[in-house]
């Protein structure tokens, strides 16, 4: 609202014309209250960002005083070892020399983040839940299931036996870069189950012979 309040010239000079004086006063109150209103509903139906995280497991400690035969054991599984600027890996269970398996003692692979390293050991590895991936990103395409029924049946292959878990084990040389950039590659090949596990002696012995 405004107000303006106007001042007429003095009578008594007759012979003189004056420009009328005027004064505005705008009153802000009806302004500020519409500003609160619209802060107040764009607060109340925005929808903030959430941040993006990662599941990890935390399996239990193994106590390494127990034998192997009395370990639980690893089904279709893959362990990552990390040591400086080298990854390491072995599927399955890990047999020592002094205890070792069907067929031997555990030996280590290794790879590296290219073309034909990580990314085609994971997709090999973990090809039961990209092809269901893949069946039901077709069928989401074709607008034949909701998002949320793909978002479901991809969170079911991942838990299924077939699919495939990995252990990352690290030593106090392993970098940063190295785990960070393994942890992207595992959310690339939709790995569900992911146990950041402690590295144990004979595990640390192996990589340091593999070093040398």
């Amino acid at each position: 609202m405004s107000e303006i309040a106007e001042g007429g010239g003095n009578d008594q000079h007759k012979g003189k014309k004056r420009a009328k004086k005027s004064s505005t006063r705008v009153d802000m109150t009806p302004m500020v209250d519409l500003a609160f209103l619209l802060l107040t509903f764009f607060v109340l139906t925005a929808t903030f960002s959430k941040p993006k995280v990662m599941s990890l497991v935390y399996p239990a400690k193994i106590d390494p005083k127990d034998p192997p035969a009395e370990r639980p054991k690893i089904n279709n599984a893959i362990t990552f070892l990390l040591s400086e600027d080298k990854i390491y890996y072995y599927t399955g269970q890990f047999y020592p020399e002094s205890s070792p398996g069907p067929n031997g003692p555990t030996q280590l692979e290794e790879t590296d983040f290219g073309t034909k390293g990580v990314r085609k050991l994971l997709a090999t590895k973990n090809e039961y839940v990209l092809s269901e991936k893949k069946i039901y990103r077709e069928k989401l395409d074709k607008e034949q299931i909701a998002d949320s029924t793909y978002l479901r049946h991809i969170s079911e292959a991942k838990k299924n036996k077939k699919a495939l878990k990995v252990l990352i084990k690290t030593d106090d040389k392993a970098t940063c870069k190295n785990f960070i950039d393994l942890v992207d590659e595992l959310k690339i090949a939709e790995i569900g189950v992911i146990a950041p596990v402690e590295l144990m002696p004979s595990e640390f012995s192996l990589i340091k012979s593999k070093i040398k």
